[in-house]
C-alpha cells in the first residue's frame, strides 16, 4: 500500500517539517528586537517574517518586501537542506514552517500592493501547493 501524505495525495511526496530555530524563536517570544534576532540569526525565516509583517503593517511596503523576499530565500534554503524538492506540502500546521510560510504572505500582499501581479500569484501558488489552508490562515483567503 502507498503511504497517505497530509494532504490526500497517494503518490505525492511527504510533508516536508522543518526543524525550527529554537533561539531565534525564543528571543522572539521574549520580546527582543527583531531586527537583532535577524542579525544573530540570519537563516531563521520567522525572524524575516516578524520585520516583514512589522514594516507591511506600518505602511512600508517595499521593506516590507524586501524583509519577506529575504525570509522567503532562507526558508527555501531550509527546506530544501530538509529534502524538499521544490514542490510537496510545507503544513502551515507544524509551527517551525510558518515562518517561511508568513514571508511567502507577505511577499504576496506586498507584490499586490506595488502591482506585481505575477509575483502575487507565484506567492499564491505556492501557499496553495504547501498547504490549501495557509493562504486564508494567513490573511490572503
Amino acid at each position: 500500500m502507498v503511504p497517505m501524505t497530509s494532504f490526500g495525495d497517494l503518490l505525492g511526496p511527504q510533508p516536508t517539517l522543518l526543524p525550527g530555530d529554537d533561539e531565534a524563536e525564543s528571543a522572539l517570544l521574549n520580546h527582543e528586537d527583531p531586527a537583532k534576532v535577524a542579525a544573530e540569526n540570519p537563516t531563521a525565516s520567522i525572524a524575516w517574517a516578524y520585520l516583514a509583517e512589522a514594516s507591511l503593517n506600518a505602511g512600508q511596503t517595499i521593506t516590507a518586501y524586501a524583509y519577506a523576499r529575504t525570509g522567503y530565500h532562507r526558508g527555501l534554503d531550509q527546506l530544501r537542506r530538509n529534502g524538499w524538492k521544490g514542490f510537496g506540502p510545507v503544513p502551515y500546521s507544524h509551527e517551525p514552517n510558518r515562518g517561511f510560510l508568513r514571508c511567502v504572505a507577505v511577499l504576496a500582499k506586498a507584490a499586490r500592493e506595488i502591482g506585481e501581479n505575477d509575483e502575487y500569484a507565484r506567492c499564491l501558488d505556492l501557499l496553495e501547493d504547501s498547504d490549501p489552508k495557509a493562504a486564508e490562515a494567513l490573511g490572503l483567503g
